[in-house]
């Protein structure tokens, strides 16, 4: 697979896995799900470990993702309307880091889209569907967006993300400032209130954030947070800092960085987040897990739990296992 260009491997990848789930392979190779419970914001998750947003995008593969033992998958992100993304080439290895840089740009097939594959997914764990804002809509309107896809995929999905930390979307990350980030967390927990009464169902919607800020900033968006209504965080999206990968030919690529060089930088936005948001503030930790000790240093460090993406690329489905075995051994230590 690593012979192949990054974004041709993955299409690849995702149709070799619908193969092996209806051939029966993907059981067989990758084992029953593992089982430790959790439950959090409601939800019951079959285990700790989840496939963050970016991987499957539309919704083409829940299924076949879901055979390999995920407890919760997230989709996404997907905009209101159907757009291509950035050009290619968008997505880099970085192999002696175990790090890939991308610059998608949020290419998805739009939210109807989503809706449809939703409606079809047979997959038994947790579903989050991770919303984002068209390219071309100005950050003082980004809130339509949101809440058009808000809109949708509420009645289909177990949670929904909410994508305000890529760096691939043009002025994306303003809206992690302290006023746009009241602005719109008060519009979308006032619109989940009207939704939970026409559907008479409760939707968890948590809040995706990056984790390059300075420290007096990222308090006061975290207490903003704390405050609105919201019902949970994911640390983080990826990295613009480099420093972790100087000198590697791809490190000057536009684009975030994810994989082991963002562990560190993820995991102190993860600690800091738990500091501020106290003790029972749900989050779910994303960014540098590549075994199951980094997912047991996540869950030391406040997370309630753990999402895989360039770790799954690099380890395969065996870091699935590996990260549910390290989090309940870590658990049960901390109850001795």
């Amino acid at each position: 697979m690593f012979m192949l260009a990054p974004e041709t491997a993955h299409e690849v990848a995702v149709h070799a896995m619908a193969a092996g789930r209806l051939t029966g392979l993907s059981r067989l190779i990758a084992g029953p799900r593992p089982r430790f419970p959790v439950e959090l914001m409601g939800l019951q998750f079959p285990n700790p470990v989840g496939l963050a947003a970016g991987f499957d995008k539309n919704g083409d593969s829940i299924d076949a993702l879901g055979a390999l033992g995920f407890g919760h998958i997230e989709l996404g992100t997907v905009t209101p309307k159907p757009q291509p993304g950035n050009p290619r080439p968008r997505l880099f290895r970085l192999p002696e880091f175990e790090a890939i840089v991308n610059r998608m740009g949020f290419n998805n097939k739009g939210v109807d889209h989503l809706v449809q594959r939703l409606q079809n997914a047979r997959y038994d764990g947790i579903l989050g569907a991770n919303i984002g804002r068209q390219k071309d809509t100005p950050t003082d309107q980004a809130a339509g967006d949101y809440l058009v896809c808000l809109e949708k995929v509420y009645a289909w999905c177990d949670y929904v993300a909410v994508n305000i930390s890529s760096p691939n979307t043009p002025n994306l990350r303003e809206l992690q400032d302290t006023g746009p980030l009241k602005e719109l967390l008060d519009e979308l927990v006032a619109a989940r209130s009207r939704l939970e009464s026409e559907h008479a169902m409760y939707r968890p919607i948590v809040l995706k954030i990056a984790p390059d800020w300075d420290e007096a900033a990222l308090t006061a968006s975290l207490e903003v947070i704390g405050a609105s209504g919201l019902d949970g965080l994911i640390a983080t999206n990826t990295t613009l800092d480099r420093s972790p990968v100087a000198g590697h030919r791809h490190a000057a690529e536009a684009g975030g960085l994810s994989g082991r060089p963002l562990m560190t930088l993820s995991t102190q936005v993860l600690q800091r987040a738990r500091n501020v948001l106290g003790k029972n503030f749900p989050i779910i930790a994303s960014g540098g897990v590549h075994s199951g000790a980094d997912a047991a240093a996540k869950q030391a460090a406040g997370a309630n739990l753990v999402q895989l993406y360039t770790g799954f690329i690099y380890e395969g489905p065996e870091l699935i296992r590996a990260c549910t075995r390290n989090w309940s051994a870590s658990r049960q230590h901390a109850a001795a």
